[in-house]
């Protein structure tokens, strides 16, 4: 019999929403999740239409961690493949050509948190929780936390939360930078999608490019950085919309992108 669908996939004026679709495990990833995300993202890079990606959990989770069950009984061997997959496929969904939000909207511990660092921007229920407390379980993060995690609220607080399995609340999230923004739980579709709509408003390749510049430019040395940046800006002027948008500008009226 064939497996069902673990990810809902639903398009709406330029803004694609990604649904974990397994709720009596809150969630939780296990191989079928992992594979199924992975091809979701596959598709929606290359789709032009698609300016904006949400992703967000079924039910009372975003993700709850990876499938404990799965895990329980692998050898170094599956554990390094297993975490090998995980990280791959967050770093597929962090570059991204479009930008991603995290819509948190409950549970998001473990392989969730890890889930929604890797997104590009993090909205979070009143509700949510937040989490990396795998040490509990005599192991470490395995999908990149403890590296995005660092570079995003510290290395102090990164230890801190990952060294004491500490579950925090959305308000402790947001005060150590760890998501944009806190908002009860009935508002937390439309606020997202509110930002979705703001950001599928501008120039998705200039978007895009700035997205790069960005991410590529992190861990660079500054000058190595903007210069980066500069040969992204330099490649916006090759574009369609570029031409359009300042054109319109000038003549004091509004423009629809293209994304050419």
């Amino acid at each position: 019999m064939e497996e069902e669908k673990k990810i809902i996939i639903q398009k709406d004026n330029h803004i694609a929403t990604v649904v974990i679709n397994e709720p009596k495990t809150l969630n939780a990833l296990n191989g079928q999740i992992l594979q199924e995300l992975s091809a979701a993202f596959d598709k929606l890079a290359n789709d032009r239409e698609t300016r904006v990606i949400v992703l967000t959990g079924a039910d009372r989770a975003f993700v709850a961690g990876a499938n404990i069950q799965e895990m329980c009984g692998m050898d170094y061997e599956e554990a390094k493949a297993f975490g090998t997959t995980g990280s791959s496929i967050f770093r597929k969904i962090e570059t991204c050509p479009q930008p991603v939000i995290a819509a948190v909207n409950g549970f998001a511990l473990g392989g969730g948190c890890e889930l929604a660092l890797a997104c590009d921007i993090r909205i979070a229920s009143e509700k949510a929780k937040f989490g990396q407390p795998e040490v509990g379980l005599g192991i470490t993060p395995g999908f990149s936390g403890t590296q995005r995690l660092a570079r995003l609220v510290g290395s102090a607080k990164a230890k801190e939360l990952i060294f004491t399995g500490k579950v925090i609340t959305a308000g402790e999230a947001l005060a150590i930078g760890l998501v944009n923004r806190v908002v009860a739980p009935e508002s937390l579709m439309e606020e997202v999608r509110d930002v979705a709509s703001a950001i599928a408003k501008q120039a998705p390749v200039a978007v895009q490019k700035s997205k790069e510049a960005i991410n590529n430019g992190w861990d660079l040395p500054i000058s190595e950085g903007i210069e980066l940046e500069v040969e992204l800006f330099a490649r916006c002027f090759e574009t369609e919309d570029q031409k359009n948008g300042m054109n319109a500008f000038l003549k004091k009226q509004k423009t629809e992108f293209k994304g050419k």
